[in-house]
């Protein structure tokens, strides 16, 4: 993308006002400023501190620090040109500035004086939006953030008299993470990483992830940082196979490999089966961040601010591209619509499907859901994810392997137990049902003041009434449904 020539094309699209929402302030008037000179245009700057000051001539302009003068000056002055106001979202609440800015805009026909908003976020009135073009500022891709590092290398390595430092992978990390801010943001984030011991570590690439997130200011999405490894993961045997054969084509920035970027699993299944923990295990097998979808700060009570929340943070995770959007329980989001929210669902709906079927950017959605019947059918119909996989209750090997995940990460010696008996008392268990005998038994353990061991477990599976045996219409119904229209993820 080339924001001179298309920032030439909207000025010269005879519209009086243009609104930028940067936190490039610098950038924005360096641009204009190689824009007015090539086109002969004068340029006028404002902002709150200095006044009212042409750009790139001694010339005396009135030096009023109010912007209702400074608008007053421009309706009444003959000169044409670009009159730059920064800030102005402070006094666009006044009737009498939204006025004036309407003036000027009806009288451009005669007087060609356009109007350059420039804000960190700017919403104009009803009143005088229609005057209006928007433009932004076209964030750098990969190779506009390669040859940034670059720059910012040899810049070190003369200040410093050194050599960068690092692994090849870290570098390559940082350059994906880098893609989507701002110039200066992302130069900044260089340089501390550099700053930091001279050397661009898997460090400065999580701390980088880390503010991205915070730059983006979005409070729906959530940066995860508690990520899994498919190893913590006991069984998915073919949902592990499939993501395997998908990580090389979705971090292929470039295209080497020639395919197209898988999109996303839902996963569908029992609950307390691992869904979520296979979700994070996506993100943090494949390096990328996790970043989760909170329906519950979502919804607002107010007509179109939920629509409006839901595409910002979709956005967001585009900034984060490449990266993991995991939404837990789908079905409590986007019930289907019972004519008891005004069609609220229904929109959200139409807003997440639109932005899967559209979106360029490099993010694998990753849904987990427990209940099919909650889920619209416009959702499950073949494209809207790449596969959707049926994760059911693990078979005897596989709630071994979960039995030794778990005692290991509580620094037990699974040798020591007798796994393949507890396995077998723990027919129809999920995995979280096992996690939390574990638990319950170390409890036992230490009120007893002995070793945990294979009886204490034993004697935990036997008081707890697994979720399969409580619910086992319902089971047993989503285990039909599930048969012929979903991969296995075992």
């Amino acid at each position: 993308m080339n924001d001179q020539r298309d920032l030439t094309v909207v000025l010269k699209s005879r519209f009086p006002l243009v609104v930028i929402e940067t936190h490039e302030e610098g950038r924005v008037l360096a641009l204009l400023e190689r824009i007015a000179n090539l086109e002969g245009w004068a340029l006028f700057t404002w902002s709150v501190v200095d006044g009212l000051q042409r750009v790139g001539r001694v010339e005396r302009v009135p030096q009023s620090n109010e912007f209702r003068e400074c608008l007053k000056h421009i309706e009444s002055t003959p000169q044409n040109g670009l009159y730059v106001l920064a800030d102005a979202h402070r006094f666009l609440d006044d009737p009498i500035n939204v006025r004036l800015v309407k003036e000027i805009a009806l009288a451009w026909q005669q007087t060609e004086r356009t109007l350059v908003f420039v804000s960190h976020s700017l919403r104009l009135p009803a009143e005088i939006a229609r005057f209006a073009a928007r433009f932004e500022l076209a964030l750098p891709d990969l190779g506009g953030v390669r040859a940034l590092v670059k720059e910012e290398f040899e810049l070190w390595r003369k200040r410093s008299g050194a050599k960068v430092g690092g692994e090849q992978a870290a570098l390559d990390a940082l350059l994906h993470h880098l893609v989507g801010l701002p110039l200066e943001d992302a130069r900044r984030l260089v340089r501390q990483a550099l700053a930091d011991d001279n050397a661009i570590t898997m460090g400065d690439v999580e701390r980088a992830a880390k503010l991205k997130h915070a730059l983006l200011g979005d409070d729906v999405l959530s940066f995860e940082l508690d990520t899994a490894r498919f190893h913590e993961v006991g069984g998915l045997g073919a949902l592990k196979r499939w993501l395997e054969r998908r990580r090389a084509p979705f971090l292929d920035v470039g295209g080497a490999t020639g395919l197209e970027a898988p999109r996303g699993v839902l996963l569908l299944g029992v609950q307390g089966s691992g869904k979520s923990l296979a979700a994070k295990a996506v993100a943090g097998s494949w390096g990328v961040p996790l970043l989760r979808l909170d329906f519950a700060t979502l919804y607002n009570k107010y007509y179109g601010e939920t629509e409006r929340n839901l595409r910002q943070a979709l956005k967001a995770a585009e900034a984060m591209a490449p990266c993991v959007l995991w939404i837990d329980e789908l079905e409590k989001g986007l019930a289907l619509d019972t004519g008891s929210d005004d069609g609220l669902s229904r929109r959200v709906l139409g807003t997440l499907l639109t932005w899967m079927a559209e979106r360029a950017a490099r993010v694998f959605l990753a849904a987990t859901a427990n209940d099919v019947a909650q889920l619209p059918p416009e959702l499950m119909r073949k494209g809207r994810f790449d596969e959707i996989f049926f994760v059911d209750l693990p078979d005897a090997a596989t709630r071994a392997e979960i039995f030794r995940i778990h005692l290991g990460r509580r620094k037990l010696d699974a040798g020591k137990f007798d796994v393949a008996a507890l396995a077998a008392a723990a027919q129809s268990f999920s995995g979280a049902e096992i996690e939390q005998a574990i638990v319950s038994a170390m409890y036992e353990s230490h009120a007893a003041k002995r070793p945990l061991d294979t009886a204490l477990v034993a004697d935990e599976l036997a008081r707890t009434r697994p979720l399969a045996v409580v619910m086992a219409e319902r089971i047993a119904s989503l285990r039909e449904w599930a048969a012929t229209r979903t991969v296995p993820a075992a």
